[in-house]
């Protein structure tokens, strides 16, 4: 359904409340987000809050709709669209936007209504929203929870049920909040430095020089965490020359679990867009070679385009059906399977991922990651390594996997590396990251070797 065309100046709250239409209508937010603001003018400051809004908005959806069912007189999905889009926009501001006065929040809800065309609604938003600071100016929460806690979980932080369901199997109640609070914040930039360019003192000097502050991370001798900036990353210092690249910390450990060597023949089977390809190809000092494979050809275009800006040449890409990959049997000394998976570890970075999944979406992806494992493992050396990752916490995708798989193989084995990270492994092996408790994206990473060569 097209989004609507609305009269008044594109500025913050205006564009917000379209794009969260089109993401109502079924477009990606980060989509959405960036085609809206690339066709805008908007200020510095406006993009920053028209950004937050979406969002914060979409990422809070349950709790927004569950006060919208609490204060109004119609559940949140028996509203006009234009209607509860433009009450979740109020609310969120309301709730979580501390900086921003009550009467803004409420006015430009009211201005937004009325722009919109909604006539006599604009005093349902009125009245709604002052309904909730009512509530809110007596010291408890206008949010009503049940007595059910995977509910009451599920509406306070905006999750599924299911989802909730999954973190308190795993975790228990407590450790299940600290992990939704978390995936409920801004996510932070951290960045790779590529040392055949540069060095790690010489980027952050670069940085400071503008104003840019940044912080080492344990473990991590190539990674930089930036500190609230805001504004294009690509005009930062250095970019241009292939001094660095954004990714995130977790994502760098899989490249240091491959621990790929000077000289080595690597298999990369789900390379696009090209961060550990690259990061592999870094590590090895760019001699040897790196084949980065994908099955479409635009994302493997953009693997190239990452070596290029780089600075690398041992990278080759390689286009094809990753789990059909005879011609590199037996030829890798080390393979990294990045599967593709459900995301679940990076819900901070996705906004509307946690409304996408479903159990049935997630049931389809472990028959595709078994096939990938599998096929990666015919191309490794007698005595070479295989590393399995994903960015998701769900066990059916890594933990389950796994362990089928050394089941069908007896000749491979979990190697874990011997790594300086700060935190430990598990008791098999493998590493689960949990963000709330390593500051960092969401990943499962496994080390298996063979023993029959």
């Amino acid at each position: 359904m097209p989004s609507p065309k609305f009269s008044f100046p594109a500025t913050a709250r205006p564009l917000a409340l379209n794009i969260l239409l089109q993401v109502h209508g079924g477009a990606y937010t980060d989509v959405a987000l960036h085609r809206s603001l690339a066709q805008a003018s908007l200020s510095a400051q406006e993009c920053a809050l028209t950004t937050e809004l979406v969002y914060g908005t979409v990422r809070r959806q349950r709790t927004l709709d569950a006060l919208i069912t609490q204060l109004g007189t119609r559940p949140a999905d028996k509203q006009p669209p234009v209607l509860r889009a433009i009450l979740q926009l109020g609310l969120y501001q309301l709730r979580y936007l501390t900086t921003i006065p009550v009467s803004a929040a409420v006015n430009t809800s009211v201005d937004l209504a009325r722009a919109s065309g909604l006539g006599q609604l604009s005093k349902v938003v009125n009245g709604l929203l002052r309904q909730y600071i009512r509530l809110a100016a007596t010291g408890a929460d206008p949010l009503q929870l049940p007595d059910d806690a995977v509910t009451a979980l599920g509406i306070s932080q905006s999750y599924p049920d299911w989802l909730v369901k999954l973190w308190l199997d795993q975790l228990g109640h407590d450790q299940a909040a600290q992990l939704g609070q978390w995936f409920n914040q801004v996510p932070t930039i951290d960045l790779r430095v590529n040392r055949q360019q540069t060095t790690v003192e010489q980027v952050q000097a670069a940085f400071e020089a503008v104003g840019v502050a940044t912080q080492c991370l344990e473990g991590l001798p190539w990674a930089l965490r930036l500190s609230q900036h805001q504004g294009a990353l690509t005009a930062l210092p250095g970019y241009q020359e292939g001094w660095w690249t954004v990714q995130d910390a977790s994502a760098q450990l899989v490249g240091q679990w491959v621990d790929a060597q000077p000289g080595e023949t690597v298999l990369d089977v789900c390379a696009a867009p090209g961060g550990k390809a690259t990061h592999l190809a870094e590590m090895m000092a760019d001699q040897g070679t790196v084949w980065a494979c994908d099955r479409t050809p635009s994302r493997l275009k953009k693997v190239t385009e990452n070596c290029d800006r780089l600075r690398l040449t041992s990278v080759r890409p390689h286009l094809g059906d990753s789990t059909h990959l005879p011609q590199f049997h037996g030829a890798a000394d080390r393979v990294l399977v990045d599967a593709p998976c459900s995301g679940l570890g990076t819900l901070h970075r996705h906004a509307d991922a946690r409304w996408r999944q479903t159990p049935d979406s997630i049931a389809t992806l472990p028959p595709l990651q078994t096939a990938l494992l599998e096929e990666a493992a015919r191309c490794v050396k007698a005595a070479g390594v295989l590393v399995y990752a994903t960015c998701t916490l769900h066990p059916a995708e890594n933990e389950a996997i796994v362990q089928a798989f050394l089941q069908r193989h007896p000749h491979w084995q979990i190697q874990p590396p011997a790594l300086d990270l700060g935190f430990k492994a598990d008791p098999e092996g493998w590493l689960k990251i949990w963000p709330h408790r390593q500051q960092m994206d969401g990943f499962f990473m496994v080390r298996l070797v063979r023993t029959d060569g």
